[in-house]
């Protein structure tokens, strides 16, 4: 058998023996054709395999165009006529086959679900910003007998300073796994936020209440209020009105992910609690206090408000 130089065997081509029977030498094709197919392996190198192989199968397929190759080699094959066009019509049915393969992978290839999880954090975590490492059950793959799991899986999660309740942090591709080989889903972590008994936000500004008594509002006072930073001290001024807001600079949400950079303030609104269930005694001072409030003590809104209330019934 003669061959031409620089063309390889059509068996070794298809990787078989000579006598290999149809079964096997269509099974061959197909793997080649599906190995190297430029949908699957774009390149130089694989269309050229892939044409290689069409030309073998289109030959070896033919009974009469096989016995021609195996006595007179290459000098047989490419006559024409009926065996000609009988390989040719193997090689289309082989492709439409495989055709048909790729087909039913791409539709049954399917991307995994998504996964979530809910991580709360504390009011002071969400807004300074944090470091949480979670635990997640691996998930089934669709592939697997139902039930089976595998070990958890740890991850570290960032929460950014400022984060507010129902942010979504992303870990890509640590969903569900794929099916025949689709890219796998993400894991979702919702941010949920805890209720501060203390604080609210507003902005990147944090705002509190502090109760403060009679003679704190009447005298002045140092008090303690919460921050994100602990308990610190502020100084309220003789005469403070309940609802007056004092301001705390820096003392809020943090406006940039970088904690050195500019932070909102704290709002600090003072209440003055009127004093309940007396004593006896406590009446009598309160009682002689209101017997002296006319003239010598200021009361400035007190006064506004009579002020307005005359010029009103007056008009």
């Amino acid at each position: 058998m003669v061959q031409k130089r620089g063309k390889r065997d059509y068996y070794e081509v298809l990787g078989v023996t000579r006598d290999v029977e149809e079964a096997e030498l269509k099974r061959a094709f197909r793997e080649l054709a599906r190995k190297f197919h430029p949908d699957i392996n774009p390149g130089q190198h694989a269309e050229d395999r892939f044409k290689e192989a069409n030309e073998a199968y289109a030959v070896l397929s033919d009974p009469r165009a096989r016995a021609r190759y195996d006595r007179y080699g290459f000098a047989g094959v490419g006559a024409g006529g009926d065996e000609a066009a009988t390989g040719l019509g193997n090689v289309a049915q082989a492709f439409d086959d495989l055709l048909g393969d790729i087909w039913r992978r791409r539709k049954n290839r399917r991307r995994g679900r998504d996964l979530r999880y809910t991580l709360e954090v504390s009011f002071a975590e969400a807004a300074l910003g944090c470091r949480k490492t979670i635990e997640v059950a691996s998930p089934r793959d669709p592939a697997h007998p139902p039930g089976e799991r595998e070990a958890a899986r740890q991850f570290e999660v960032v929460i950014p300073p400022g984060t507010k309740d129902g942010a979504v942090r992303m870990i890509r591709a640590e969903g569900e796994k794929g099916l025949a080989g689709a890219p796998p889903g993400d894991l979702h972590v919702i941010v949920r936020v805890a209720v501060h008994p203390m604080l609210r936000r507003e902005g990147f500004d944090v705002w509190c209440e502090v109760p403060v008594t009679f003679p704190q509002a009447a005298l002045g006072a140092i008090i303690e209020v919460p921050t994100l930073d602990g308990v610190v001290k502020m100084r309220i001024p003789p005469g403070v009105q309940s609802g007056r807001v004092f301001r705390m600079g820096g003392r809020g949400i943090p406006r940039t992910p970088n904690l050195s950079g500019p932070r909102g303030d704290q709002r600090v609104r003072v209440a003055v609690e009127t004093p309940t269930n007396l004593s006896s005694r406590q009446r009598e001072l309160i009682e002689e206090l209101a017997r002296t409030t006319g003239e010598e003590l200021s009361h400035p809104r007190k006064q506004g408000f009579r002020d307005k209330l005359r010029a009103l019934f007056k008009e």
